[in-house]
């Protein structure tokens, strides 16, 4: 290992520990902000994956390395993005659609 590589690695650890305590952080607003009721499961529930994609975007970038790869293969895992969206966004319709029938229900 050369002079540069070690240099590298310890530049990369300062990253990769501010990222783990990041996601700490996150993981502890995540669970405090589930304790309080924003009026509507649909917006909890939009808040918390709001959150969890901040986690999700860290964990991409420093701990599966796509900070430090090419424009291409950062693009291909890009590509999940859209279909990651419409997923969500079709739980979220559908559990807010149920939790309204049931409201109405009673």
């Amino acid at each position: 290992m050369s002079h540069s590589d070690t240099h590298a690695t310890h530049s990369h650890m300062k990253e990769l520990t501010l990222t783990f305590v990041a996601l700490i952080i996150l993981t502890v607003v995540t669970v405090k902000i589930a304790k309080v009721d924003f009026g509507s499961v649909a917006i909890n529930i939009s808040i918390a994956l709001f959150i969890a994609s901040i986690k999700g975007l860290l964990v991409a970038l420093y701990f599966m390395h796509l900070k430090w790869e090419e424009k291409l293969i950062v693009g291909f895992a890009a590509l999940s993005i859209p279909f990651l969206v419409l997923m969500v966004g079709t739980m979220v319709w559908d559990v807010a659609e149920k939790t309204g029938e049931l409201i109405y229900a009673k």
